[in-house]
């Protein structure tokens, strides 16, 4: 498998929590996927918690940053429609109905924000949520949302099959 280019690009918008974007950076490291910062982030870049999560693999992150939505949607607007996926608990469709491409952009919002009930109603028919079967719990950890649905996103692409 050619690995030149991303197999995804994972979007954080707005996160806040450093040692969950670590944690998703040691991730995009392992699977060759680009990590997109989408500001205003709630830590520095030199956060030691962020730092600390994301190991010594720092220098294997394909990362981009972004002041604001503004600067990631003028720099990315030819990137085909159908390849953006949002991912939100108030997301009709489960994402495992999504069909994933390789080069798929994947995103997700802040920790206790979301991408935002604006935002998302003029994505629905991208949007997707990860079942929760307990009405108590109102979302799943940032990296651990990340995580399932990037590993769901490499099987359905072939990317975890060996040679």
């Amino acid at each position: 498998m050619d690995l030149a280019a991303p197999n995804l690009h994972i979007v954080l918008v707005r996160p806040e929590i450093p040692q969950n974007t670590g944690s998703i950076a040691r991730l995009a490291a392992a699977i060759k996927a680009r990590l997109h910062l989408v500001g205003p982030l709630g830590f520095s870049l030199d956060d030691r918690y962020l730092k600390r999560a994301g190991l010594d693999y720092w220098p294997l992150v394909d990362l981009q940053t972004y002041e604001g939505w503004d600067n990631f949607a003028a720099l990315h607007h030819d990137s085909p429609h159908a390849k953006s996926k949002f991912f939100s608990t108030h997301a009709p469709t489960s994402y495992l109905d999504a069909h994933y491409q390789r080069g798929d952009f994947l995103f997700f919002g802040g920790e206790t924000k979301g991408l935002g009930h604006e935002f998302l109603s003029e994505r629905t028919d991208r949007a997707y949520r990860i079942p929760i079967f307990e009405p108590g719990v109102r979302s799943l950890n940032l990296s651990n949302a990340v995580s399932i649905v990037v590993y769901e996103a490499l099987r359905q692409t072939g990317a975890l099959r060996t040679s």
